[in-house]
């Protein structure tokens, strides 16, 4: 069972950032497709990026330019930079886990692990 600890949450101002943190066990990150999501208006949640073995990335359109995902093999953690933050931006941010890799994309939300998640608050 792979668990996924996320952290780096919090409240700051628009047009701040965070940098959010989720740290893996059991999977290394390298090996498996690695991604950030949230909570949206109509959905369950939305895929804001993602990060595949091979380290090809993909975003929603909507944070695009704005955030960054990375990953440290060394410390098995994958981060999400989050910079010129909006109040939109506001929700709890969930790391999730798949072993498998094909279409590792914010498109694909069928992730087996998943983290306890992230307050991020953005006030205008």
């Amino acid at each position: 069972q792979v668990q996924l600890v996320e952290s780096g949450g919090g409240p700051v101002q628009a047009g701040g950032s965070l940098r959010l943190s989720c740290a893996a066990s059991r999977y290394t990150v390298n090996t498996v497709c690695m991604g950030w999501f949230r909570p949206a208006p109509g959905k369950e949640r939305e895929g804001v990026a993602t990060m595949a073995p091979w380290r090809s990335t993909s975003y929603a359109d909507s944070v695009k330019g704005r955030f960054t995902i990375s990953r440290d093999n060394a410390k098995n953690t994958v981060y999400l930079q989050m910079n010129s933050l909006e109040p939109e931006d506001t929700a709890m941010y969930f790391c999730a886990a798949d072993p498998s890799t094909p279409r590792c994309t914010v498109a694909r939300n069928d992730f087996s692990y998943w983290g306890q998640g992230t307050q991020v608050t953005v006030s205008s």
